[in-house]
């Protein structure tokens, strides 16, 4: 069956902490927790756009077993020895570069990469067992959205063959203004204004417009001060490219750390 193309914030190692109150990540933890039985069946395997990859141009993990890679810091020790152990799928790296090449979007390979925290923190949650395939393809390093949503134009045909597409970023990114807000127990809200339009742009019933919106995303209202550098941001534009025609919708709008952050799922 048809597998849809999923957007989902991430985080650092949340999940896996104390926090004040108890209940921050709550929402977001069970959002990730109850994701599998939403999907209309098991995932042959996992396809990963996850935000803390760039090369110069599209690179596909070619790794049997990934390590996964401790890409944060100044947390506490324990979060240092999480474990995810799923395995690589180099077969479907070899089919990610071949329909990228065929869209005219040079892929390389990468035998040596592990799994970044945008990977394995979401899916030590999501899929705990860690007994699907997965593999993470980079982000373009011009992080040009347009060049994105071609990349999952081109991958779309995997969903069909029962692989989970998923960009692993955030809608809001700004943690200069996230951590003043989390120092200060500030109530405030940031990036309604920009969650707002995307939420629009997203979940457009035409595939055109939608596209078209999502590729001139800095424009819109407050989209600086959500994603100060985009990064974070560009894996929904994966997501949203390998919809074809069917329709976006929001799946997550939790309040975090004084800003709000939503994930969104295609077909």
């Amino acid at each position: 069956m048809r597998q849809p193309s999923l957007f989902i914030p991430h985080g650092g190692p949340c999940f896996f902490m104390e926090w004040e109150p108890p209940d921050t990540w709550a929402r977001h933890r069970a959002f990730l927790e109850g994701l599998p039985a939403t999907l209309p069946e098991r995932p042959r395997a996992l396809l990963v756009i996850s935000a803390h990859w760039e090369a110069a141009n599209f690179t596909v993990q070619r790794h049997v077993a990934p390590p996964l890679l401790f890409d944060y810091g100044g947390f506490p020790p324990h979060t240092y020895q999480l474990t995810w152990s799923a395995p690589g799928a180099p077969a479907l790296a070899d089919r990610v570069a071949e329909l990228l090449g065929a869209a005219g979007l040079p892929c390389g390979f990468d035998s040596a990469h592990g799994f970044d925290h945008g990977v394995f923190v979401p899916l030590k949650v999501a899929f705990p067992a860690a007994d699907i395939p997965c593999v993470q393809l980079s982000l373009r390093g011009d992080l040009d959205p347009a060049a994105h949503l071609a990349a999952g134009q081109a991958l779309a045909s995997l969903r069909d063959e029962g692989v989970l597409l998923i960009g692993s970023g955030n809608s809001y990114h700004n943690m200069a203004v996230m951590m003043r807000a989390w120092r200060t127990g500030s109530t405030d809200t940031h990036g309604l204004d920009f969650d707002a339009w995307l939420t629009e742009a997203a979940t457009h019933p035409d595939q055109a417009e939608r596209n078209r919106r999502l590729a001139d995303w800095s424009r819109a209202p407050g989209a600086r001060e959500a994603a100060p550098r985009e990064e974070h941001l560009i894996p929904l534009m994966v997501a949203a490219g390998a919809a074809g025609n069917d329709g976006g919708a929001k799946i997550l709008e939790d309040r975090v750390m004084g800003a709000v952050q939503s994930a969104f799922r295609f077909g």
